[in-house]
């Protein structure tokens, strides 16, 4: 059942054409997951998350600055090279300014019937963040109509919002099951649950996942934990490179990313304003460096609870390869992870093809480390 996920994941782009000819109907990518997905959802449209290939490309340098971080320009380079042809519309969140270029090439180099720039608040804690952001969602709701020629209802927006929190309360469940002692999931294979949750309709992800939770619950593995990791920092969708991890002795049991926890971790509270509780959802989920520019103690509580929660005994920082945020959040990250909880760190810096020989290496001797220490 879990392989399912895998291949799922590897064949998004069949099944999003696959999607349109069974549903007569259109597929919207989105750049950033602070784009709030329910609505496109609400409208009958498919959301998909863009990720990169993981292949050496040379077509994106020509459009956005070789200092911009890997996954920006396979992300691009995706779509430059077709591979996101069946996309009917392109819509970003306001977000760092390497996907920020990626929208702005991408509108101007590829066709699309449709697209949207969404502001969001960079301070998302500011107390009148919810408010003005759910102002900015009925504009965004009032042009997606507009392209669809049919009005987003109450009862639309109630349905995708019970549908979008059934997804993160069975992905909850299962990360769940990665506090025990001997977790019946791996890291690998979550990182697909999640990533292919990104690309696929909810409603068909959902059964999936309840079918998952099923298996896992009567799983029977003799598969060692070893050290338990947490992966932490930029966007990765890699899972080789997580299998690589796990292969050596250790298990990844939690993470704090944008293709992990920080995705789902949060529900939407249902109110009479729908969209003021989807602003109140996004606004208060587990913020990433970008978004969190009023006190950095309030996502490295949240990543110390993780810690905690999940017997934590180890850390990889990882950092695409030029992403200023995290590249200036891991120093303070790095100290507090030493300082308040005793946990070591790794920090490995990717780049779109991740070096897998040269990190099995660096992370075989931090293993070693920690296998020392634990003793």
């Amino acid at each position: 059942m879990l392989e399912e996920f895998h291949e799922q994941f590897n064949q998004r782009h069949q099944y999003s054409r696959d999607w349109k000819a069974r549903n007569n109907s259109q597929v919207i990518g989105y750049l950033c997951t602070y784009f709030p997905e329910e609505i496109i959802y609400a409208a009958g449209l498919l959301p998909v998350r863009l990720l990169g290939g993981h292949e050496p490309q040379d077509v994106a340098e020509r459009h956005i600055p070789t200092m911009f971080c890997p996954f920006s320009r396979d992300v691009l380079a995706q779509g430059l090279l077709g591979r996101y042809a069946y996309l009917d519309g392109l819509v970003d969140a306001f977000t760092c300014v390497h996907m920020r270029n990626v929208f702005g090439s991408w509108t101007l180099n590829i066709p699309l019937k449709y697209q949207y720039y969404l502001f969001t608040p960079v301070n998302v804690r500011n107390p009148r963040a919810k408010t003005y952001w759910a102002i900015q969602l009925g504009k965004f709701q009032k042009s997606l109509e507009e392209f669809t020629g049919h009005p987003i209802s109450e009862a639309a927006l109630d349905s995708a919002i019970q549908v979008y929190n059934h997804s993160r309360n069975l992905l909850r469940q299962i990360y769940e099951m990665r506090k025990s002692e001997a977790p019946p999931v791996t890291g690998a294979e979550c990182m697909e649950m999640v990533v292919s949750s990104q690309v696929m309709d909810k409603q068909e992800h959902n059964q999936l996942l309840e079918k998952a939770l099923v298996e896992l619950n009567s799983r029977k593995d003799n598969r060692q934990t070893g050290v338990r990791l947490m992966l932490i920092g930029s966007e990765n969708d890699d899972t080789e490179f997580v299998r690589m991890i796990e292969s050596l002795g250790s298990t990844v049991v939690s993470d704090d990313h944008c293709t992990g926890s920080r995705y789902f971790w949060n529900e939407v509270v249902p109110g009479k304003d729908r969209l003021l509780s989807i602003s109140s959802r996004y606004m208060d989920r587990p913020p990433c460096p970008q978004k969190d520019v009023e006190d950095i103690r309030f996502r490295f509580l949240h990543i110390k609870q993780l810690a905690q929660d999940y017997n934590v005994q180890g850390a990889i920082l990882v950092q695409q390869k030029f992403c200023s945020p995290h590249e200036l959040d891991f120093p303070a990250l790095k100290a507090f992870l030493q300082e308040e909880m005793n946990i070591p760190s790794l920090f490995l810096e990717v780049d779109v093809t991740i070096p897998l020989g040269q990190f099995r290496t660096r992370v075989e001797a931090f293993l070693e480390m920690l296998q020392l220490q634990l003793v």
